[in-house]
């Protein structure tokens, strides 16, 4: 899996499967992201809202929703579900990371997380762990991929451009648990 073909800058990423002791890498992730558009889902339609949603990097220190103790805490929850790590590193530091769940339902793969570094998005690091995640959860007989996406404009474009579709109905687990998200889902 480790492999150095993609490059950000001239600095090679490196892409790699990551224990669950390593999961606290994810505080290296700088979430930050300037968010003008966010998306109201009403079953298979997007409405627009415009705005001021700009998320900052995640809190270092606390345990709110958005600190990197409770990304951390999440991340672990996924692992321990059985879920499959796979980050990008470049110069050791951890810039991208996903996660996939496979067989949250009889042969329905949940993407858990996707996250990629201010500075390396746009560069190709998402579609790649995007991808690859796509392979494991195809490997473990699912036939499709389900995702609950920040509703953000640059975020729901992205999985509508990896081949998500709009879900009429969420599965009810992922819906009570993020009902502001964005409920996509892929055939494998």
């Amino acid at each position: 899996m480790t492999d150095i073909r993609h490059h950000h800058q001239g600095t090679p990423i490196e892409f790699r499967r990551i224990a669950r002791v390593e999961l606290s890498k994810v505080a290296e992730i700088d979430r930050t992201e300037r968010v003008d558009i966010i998306y109201e889902q009403r079953g298979t339609e997007l409405e627009e809202r415009r705005g001021n949603w700009t998320s900052t990097a995640w809190d270092p220190r606390g345990y709110g929703e958005h600190s990197v103790a409770a990304q951390q805490h999440a991340l672990e929850h996924y692992v321990d579900a059985g879920g499959i790590a796979l980050g990008a590193f470049s110069k050791g530091q951890l810039v991208g990371i996903g996660v996939v769940v496979p067989h949250l339902r009889p042969e329905i793969a949940q993407l858990a997380f996707l996250h990629v570094s201010e500075p390396f998005r746009a560069t190709g690091i998402g579609r790649r762990l995007s991808d690859e995640l796509d392979l494991i959860a195809r490997d473990a007989d699912d036939t499709e991929i389900v995702v609950s996406a920040t509703p953000s404009e640059n975020t729901v474009l992205f999985y509508l451009s990896r081949g998500y579709e709009l879900m009429a109905q969420p599965l009810p687990e992922l819906y009570e648990r993020e009902p502001e998200d964005v409920h996509m889902k892929k055939a494998l």
